[in-house]
């Protein structure tokens, strides 16, 4: 079977072949981070309107990298929902056109299942039932994964999540956007220890997240500098805040493992790319005796190939849908 992923949730124009569960044959991606660079985020309008420029060429090149036509793909996947509606709408308007003029059965795909599904695009994947730890721009929870079709949420940021608050703490201290990947860059150059921000443990058993706090300190520090004493400060900044934000990442995904008593812990999503974030949760692992695995860097964020998979896995548990079944653009899942 050869499944053609679209996906176009935020600022990422994505497409991908797949064949089966098997081969990741082709994934291109359109990224739009020099254009809301200059806003400092995301703006929906703007990145509802490059989809619309972009989505045609990139689903081409995908075809073409896969030496594939549309009369050869069997099944097309979307990502339904959560995220930007104007980006979702695009992706699925283009993907419901392709399957009703072709007749290509259409399956919609939470986001979410996409980033836990992406583990299974590396070489080495874990069997079921895992914690997945999944960490992103607008998510930040934790999943007992215990098949292809049953996730069960355990906890999840109460505000700022992870992604975002990286994205707004490097805002505050002017270094661009997107923020993780420069955050992480200078820490390597500073010092966790030299600033003490505070960690949102929360309630004792709870395996809920929260940021916005952590945020704020930074803030309230940023805020009191004269830029003279800020600007040989920021890397000890970097290195500090992400120090707190992996220390809590770490730490509840270690109590979640204890509390379900499964060994094996997924590292999703795109702030999965964290170098320390990845160094930390793979010795916590190694000291308490659980098998944790890394997604692929290059699936951490957004793509269409955990699309492509995740719609396989659903088309394959079910009885399949034809392309007129019902698949909506949704902004949240309940």
């Amino acid at each position: 079977m050869y499944i053609l992923g679209i996906e176009s949730s935020c600022d990422e124009t994505a497409a991908a072949v797949l064949r089966d569960d098997q081969a990741v044959l082709a994934s291109t991606i359109n990224s739009q981070v020099a254009i809301h660079a200059l806003y400092g985020g995301v703006v929906p309008e703007l990145a509802s309107r490059q989809h619309l420029q972009n989505i045609y060429p990139v689903v081409d090149e995908a075809l073409h990298q896969a030496d594939l036509t549309l009369e050869q793909i069997d099944l097309l996947a979307v990502t339904e929902g959560p995220g930007l509606v104007g980006c979702l709408l695009v992706g699925h308007a283009f993907a419901r056109a392709l399957a009703l003029a072709k007749g290509i059965p259409l399956v919609g795909v939470d986001h979410l299942a996409g980033h836990l599904y992406s583990v299974f695009l590396s070489d080495r994947q874990p069997e079921f039932p895992f914690v997945a730890m999944l960490a992103s721009g607008g998510h930040t929870s934790l999943f007992l994964a215990s098949s292809f079709t049953e996730f069960h949420l355990l906890g999840r940021s109460r505000d700022d999540a992870a992604g975002e608050a990286f994205d707004k703490v490097a805002k505050l201290l002017g270094l661009g956007y997107p923020g993780g990947p420069v955050i992480s860059r200078l820490a390597e150059g500073g010092n966790p220890a030299a600033i003490k921000f505070p960690r949102a443990w929360l309630d004792k058993e709870s395996l809920d997240f929260s940021f916005s706090g952590l945020k704020t300190a930074v803030a309230n520090l940023v805020n009191q500098l004269p830029p003279a004493e800020l600007a040989p400060r920021v890397n000890d900044i970097c290195a500090a805040f992400q120090e707190a934000v992996v220390e809590v990442i770490v730490g509840k995904t270690l109590q979640a493992a204890i509390t379900t008593g499964c060994r094996r812990v997924v590292l999703a999503g795109g702030v999965a790319a964290n170098p320390r974030l990845r160094a930390q949760l793979t010795a916590a692992g190694e000291k308490n005796g659980l098998e944790i695995f890394l997604t692929p860097g290059e699936y951490c964020t957004d793509n269409a190939a955990m699309i492509a998979l995740a719609g396989y896995y659903r088309f394959r548990g079910a009885t399949g849908l034809p392309a007129d079944s019902d698949v909506y653009s949704r902004s949240r899942f309940s």
